[in-house]
């Protein structure tokens, strides 16, 4: 069995694409003293790593209770990540400001550290968000609050060829979709995945699709079309649970 790792953690103010968090019913505070009235992790986008242990974001609770939340007892944000025998968790203590009387925001800066290692491949997808903290009367809430998206960074690229272009002539564009391998610490070409080949003529701001094309064993993009009009050529993919959206910057080709 793998051993479990622990992200290394910062408290602090700070913050790092994507889904906002799904929001659990807040329970009530009779149930539980402590009211949750607001959780926003990497404010609300999903956390993406690539393959740098710079990485960061912010975790951030907003709560309440009659009696005040507690700035100094027991309290504890983190998020985590279960499967088979590979799990992972970045947590810590937060720092606490309050709002007013009874509310309170407490964050927590996940900071990825150097001589900590990424987690596994196997971990990309929904993440639990946990969140502990006590009243100043000692009323108390600790349970997993909801769930987050944790996903692969994606890098995309396209290459028109040739330029100039014949007027009606067969242009041939190429590209590679790759994604974060948390493993071995590289890019590597995300297989078998529908990707849109884009065109948007040289005077519009619009990309429309012409053809969907499926990445090989390589992740590398392959296909040929008619050169109509001077523009620009791109692909777009739409991502996936695990994997981020993404978009190659446009390749121009002058049509003669």
């Amino acid at each position: 069995m793998r051993a479990a790792s622990i992200g290394a953690v910062l408290s602090g103010a700070l913050i790092l694409s994507g889904s906002a968090l799904t929001a659990a019913p807040a329970a009530s505070a009779a149930e539980t003293g402590v009211e949750i009235k607001k959780v926003s992790v990497n404010g609300g986008k999903a956390v993406v790593f690539g393959t740098s242990r710079t990485e960061s974001f912010t975790i951030s609770v907003t709560a309440s209770d009659d009696s005040g939340i507690s700035h100094s007892a027991h309290r504890f944000v983190g998020i985590d990540r279960e499967v088979g025998d590979d799990y992972w968790t970045f947590h810590g203590t937060p720092t606490c400001t309050a709002d007013s009387a009874t509310t309170s925001t407490c964050k927590l800066t996940v900071r990825l550290e150097r001589d900590i290692d990424l987690p596994r491949n196997t971990l990309a997808g929904p993440w639990k968000v946990n969140v502990q903290l006590t009243a100043k009367d000692g009323d108390y809430y600790g349970e997993t609050y909801s769930t987050h998206p944790v996903q692969r960074r994606s890098t995309l690229n396209v290459n028109a060829s040739p330029e100039p272009v014949t007027k009606g002539g067969t242009l041939t564009v190429t590209g590679k979709l790759a994604r974060a391998n948390w493993d071995k610490y590289v890019y590597a070409g995300y297989t078998n995945q529908p990707v849109r080949l884009q065109f948007r003529p040289k005077n519009s701001s619009t990309y429309t699709t012409v053809k969907t094309v499926t990445s090989n064993s390589t992740g590398n993009l392959k296909t040929t079309t008619k050169a109509t009009a001077d523009g620009y050529w791109r692909w777009n993919f739409a991502g996936t649970s695990t994997t981020p959206a993404v978009k190659a910057t446009g390749d121009y080709v002058d049509v003669r």
